[in-house]
Formats: C-alpha cells, sequence, structure tokens
C-alpha cells in the first residue's frame, strides 16, 4: 500500500489534478509514461493547497495493526510474540445505538511533538500491549513540510503503568455519581453519548478528556452536558470544561450542575503535613483555570477559522497552564 498520489478537484469548473508524492512508485512511474500530461509533480502544488494535505487515516491503521506485531526486532520474542501490540479500545455506540468496545479511530491534532520546537499537524493512534488496557506507545503520522508522509512512535516505560483509554472510562463507569446520573438520562426517550477520549500530554504527564452528550430520541443533535477529566491519580467532572479544571486541580467539588461563584472560589486544601504556605493563592489558581478556559476557546476558534497555525500556539498555552497546574505546589 502506498501514499503515491493526491487528486485535487476543482469544485467550479471540475478540473483534475494529480499531484506524485511517491516517485518511487513503479505503478506511477508507468502511468506517468502512458500519460506524461496526467501527473504534477508534488512540488507544484500551490502553497495554500499544499497545508492542507493529510497523513491518510487508512494508511495509518494498517501500519498500526502490522507495527504491532514487527516492533519486535528480537528473533526470539517475535517467535514466541512476548511483547505483542494492539490499537487502544475505547467505549462507543455499535451499529443498535448501544455501548459497545471498539478499537480506536486516528486523531488529527496540533502538538509539539517531543524533541521538536514547533506544532505540528499530526495524526495518532495509541498502543496497548495485546490482552491489557494499559497505554505502551502510540504513532504518529506527520503531515507537514519535508516531514510529510513520514511517522514517527513513542514508547511508555514499562516499568511505570500508565492508564489505558478502558481504564479510564472503567473509573468513569466506577463514580458512583457519575455512574448514577448516566443510567437515568438513558431513559425517558434519550441516549447518552461519549465523546472520543482525548490524551493530552502536559509536562511528564497525561489529562484524558471525554465529553458526554445526551441525545434525545426525536433530535439528531446530541447536546453537551458533561466533561470529564483525569490524570493518573484523580478524576474530576463538570458541565463545562472550566468546572471541571476546577474540581481537578482547584479543589472545587465536581458537579453535573454549573457551579456557584462562591463554590467555583474556594480553593483546596494543602496536604497533611504540608505547611499551608504551600498551596496555591486561590486568585492565582483561579486565574490560571480562567486562562485554561480561554485558551481552549480561542483553539476551537482558530481551527473553527482554518487558522492551523495560531490554533497550534493556543494550543501550546493551553498544555503549559495545564502543566502549571499538575506541577502546583500540592
Amino acid at each position: 500500500m502506498r501514499n503515491s498520489v493526491k487528486v485535487v478537484i476543482d469544485a467550479y469548473d471540475g478540473t483534475t489534478t494529480f499531484y506524485v508524492f511517491d516517485t518511487d512508485d513503479p505503478i506511477i512511474a508507468a502511468y506517468r509514461r502512458i500519460f506524461p500530461t496526467l501527473f504534477k509533480d508534488a512540488s507544484t502544488m500551490p502553497a495554500g493547497l499544499r497545508k492542507h494535505v493529510r497523513y491518510p487515516e487508512m494508511l495509518l491503521k494498517l501500519q498500526a495493526e502490522v507495527y504491532g506485531l514487527y516492533h519486535m526486532t528480537d528473533p526470539e520474542a517475535f517467535y514466541n510474540r512476548e511483547d505483542l501490540w494492539t490499537v487502544a479500545t475505547e467505549v462507543g455506540l455499535g451499529e443498535g445505538g448501544q455501548q459497545t468496545t471498539q478499537a480506536m479511530q486516528p486523531n488529527f491534532v496540533l502538538m509539539k511533538l517531543p524533541g521538536e520546537t514547533g506544532e505540528e499537524f499530526v495524526e495518532i493512534l495509541p498502543f496497548t500491549p495485546a490482552n491489557r488496557n494499559n497505554l505502551i506507545g502510540w504513532i504518529a503520522g506527520r503531515s507537514d513540510g519535508a516531514q510529510y508522509g513520514t511517522s514517527v512512535v513513542y514508547n511508555f516505560p514499562k516499568t511505570k503503568l500508565v492508564d489505558g483509554p478502558l481504564q479510564i472510562e472503567a473509573r468513569i463507569d466506577q463514580n458512583a455519581q457519575l455512574s448514577g446520573q448516566l443510567t437515568l438520562w438513558n431513559q425517558q426517550g434519550s441516549h447518552v453519548r461519549r465523546g472520543a477520549l482525548l490524551v493530552i500530554p502536559i509536562g511528564r504527564a497525561l489529562l484524558y478528556a471525554e465529553p458526554i452528550y445526551l441525545q434525545a430520541e426525536r433530535s439528531p443533535m446530541p447536546e453537551l452536558r458533561l466533561v470529564v477529566l483525569a490524570l493518573q491519580d484523580r478524576l474530576a467532572y463538570g458541565p463545562t470544561f472550566e468546572s471541571a479544571l476546577a474540581s481537578l486541580f482547584g479543589g472545587a467539588v465536581s458537579s453535573l450542575t454549573a457551579p456557584s461563584t462562591s463554590a467555583a472560589a474556594v480553593p483546596a486544601e494543602p496536604a497533611r503535613g504540608a505547611p499551608a504556605s504551600a498551596a496555591l493563592p486561590a486568585a492565582d489558581l483561579n486565574a490560571l483555570i480562567a486562562e485554561a478556559a480561554r485558551d481552549l476557546a480561542d483553539y476551537q476558534r482558530l481551527t473553527a477559522e482554518g487558522k492551523l497555525g495560531e490554533a497550534g500556539q493556543k494550543l501550546e498555552e493551553l498544555k503549559r497552564v495545564l502543566d502549571k497546574l499538575n506541577t502546583r505546589p500540592k
């Protein structure tokens, strides 16, 4: 399977243009000799159009499935399938509308890859060990500039357990208040729809975020009702991203309804045995949470406007704020 040609069709006059991205593909080379004026080099693609070229989703899915076996380079380990990986799974909706476990689909995100200096538009897919649910690594397909068409894999240390998507889903289901509310919403002519679980790197930690929607049987448009956030050691939720952040990092109580102003301003208590001065002041904590909410809103707006470069900067600002919240003195 090759990522050889990008075909562009002009929506106004139907003109079709073929741009060759893999000049070593023998089949394309034969076609170019048959139809010498049909194909153009990728270098001739207009810059504005080139920014929209993406790493193919199907290609990354197939590469991930194969890499789960062939990442093993030791012959004995390979023969015994000692370190077999599979694409991570999450809770989704089946054809009948019921919740079911299914393989994650590739997600396109704007992020700064480890060791890189700038944001990139990449497609990512996480791995778990075979028959286990913890994260073991992830693959990223790159789309920008000279890196287009290349992929890179990152491994998590085997000595440290990193929660995978299904483990986060289980923690959501095991929360008494959340589980009871989701069961209640799944009655009275409505259905709960759980959005794609996002894994956001913040410093040396991972922030998991899952939106939860409620959809009436007679309405095709789901409504966002909850945002669930989780770290390796705790979980919080709220009707908005900001309220969930306040609960996760600010000590506010998780709630299914919007918190009052006074309740949102209550700071987290210092850890037992730690001096009271070690806790971040309530005003600074609330300012960081508000800044994170603004960065998220700006990121969503800029992404919708197609300003991906500016959106990537806002995403990095959001990650820096989340890193400050996660590493603040306890």
